[in-house]
């Protein structure tokens, strides 16, 4: 498999190989910031036990709420499609942003104005230091892949997302798509 150079608005597939990693066996993060300071992404595959309303009540919204990554998991993030609609927002690439103005976030729940295939909420983010995340492409952690779906990527993802790669890179990775998720269970 070909890995391309890192940048923000690739992803990152986790190679089977990172098995015992509980963050990221499995995981396809969205890369949202790289630069010489390091890196930041998203985990896009793997959704909490919670929704929205779970973190705040005084919002009825059953969106759910995904695992981010391991780094600062007290706090809720969120990326999106609509710039218009939430100010200060960063574009990542293809029409997707991270970040903006929570305040207006809350006044469009609040008005049932923001769709689940929007806006995705991650408790925590992933994030690498500078160099960390070339020393885990040296070692063969992850496969780096353009990020085909552009912005209807927020939409696309489910837990079965890492398994639909596998299958795409096909050969050797096709025989992981179909192994179970802790190998002491085969």
């Amino acid at each position: 498999m070909t890995s391309q150079k890192p940048t923000k608005g690739v992803l990152l597939v986790a190679e089977p190989s990172i098995i015992g990693d509980v963050s990221f066996n499995r995981a396809v993060v969205l890369l949202a910031e790289y630069n010489e300071n390091g890196s930041v992404g998203f985990i896009l595959n793997k959704p909490l036990q919670y929704e929205l309303k779970d973190f705040i009540p005084e919002i009825d919204s059953s969106i759910p709420v995904y695992n981010g990554g391991p780094v600062d998991q007290d706090n809720l993030y969120f990326i999106h499609r609509i710039p218009e609609l939430i100010p200060d927002s960063i574009e990542i690439s293809n029409g997707i942003f991270w970040g903006g103005d929570f305040n207006e976030i809350l006044k469009l729940l609040q008005d049932d104005k923001l769709k689940e295939t929007e806006i995705r909420f991650f408790l925590g983010y992933s994030g690498w230091t500078n160099n960390q995340l070339e020393q885990e492409l040296l070692v063969n952690s992850w496969v780096v892949v353009p990020n085909k779906y552009k912005n209807d990527i927020i939409g696309k993802t489910n837990i079965n997302f890492w398994k639909e790669k596998m299958i795409e890179f096909g050969g050797d990775y096709l025989i992981w798509s179909n192994a179970p998720e802790n190998p002491n269970n085969n």
